[in-house]
């Protein structure tokens, strides 16, 4: 019987904590969100939009783990420099293409929809997006560390790491890390 009441304690405890720790997620991804749009809203071209937001955005991104779990196992291979030089490049990468989809001046109607936290520490919150007539479904997985910080974004199903991985996989087969950091250098460079 005792069993059974501290296992019933154990999870009103844990039930209790979970909401709290969504709700800071929630908090954290919207603040996030509207200075974004605030930035958005003054910013004269993407280029300019994409300097702008970086502060904001490598606040609330884990670039450091989305860089590696894009890499996937080869990261081990990778030297300190080249983790931080790839870390770099994907950054400037991941907010030049995110910036580069916005019109200044414009920002998405954004509707929060279920947040749900399937393990202790990690939180997906499900939003629904319109932008320019097109509606997007999109998940934003995030993960406590120091704080709550994206480590995925789900669009329309698809997983941005999942998708830089099989990327980043099949050029590191090819030439090792090296292959890898010139693929980055010359996506960043491609972008505007």
């Amino acid at each position: 019987m005792r069993f059974i009441f501290l296992l019933f304690a154990s999870l009103a405890i844990t039930q209790s904590y979970l909401p709290a720790s969504v709700l800071e997620a929630e908090q954290c991804l919207k603040k996030a969100v509207s200075e974004v749009a605030r930035i958005a809203d003054h910013s004269a071209n993407s280029s300019a939009l994409a300097v702008s937001v970086r502060p904001v955005l490598v606040n609330i991104i884990s670039f450091d783990l989305m860089t590696r779990r894009a890499v996937g196992p080869g990261w081990r291979e990778f030297t300190v420099a080249q983790q931080k030089e790839a870390t770099d490049l994907f950054t400037t990468l991941v907010i030049r293409t995110y910036a580069g989809k916005f019109t200044p001046g414009e920002f998405p109607e954004i509707t929060y929809k279920s947040a749900l936290s399937p393990v202790p520490g990690r939180v997906e919150i499900s939003t629904s997006i319109l932008y320019k007539g097109s509606h997007y479904e999109v998940i934003y997985r995030q993960e406590e560390s120091v704080a709550w910080r994206i480590t995925d974004v789900v669009i329309e199903g698809v997983s941005m790491i999942a998708t830089y991985r099989t990327q980043f996989d099949s050029q590191f087969k090819q030439g090792g890390a090296p292959a890898v950091i010139n693929a980055l250098k010359k996506s960043v460079a491609s972008q505007p």
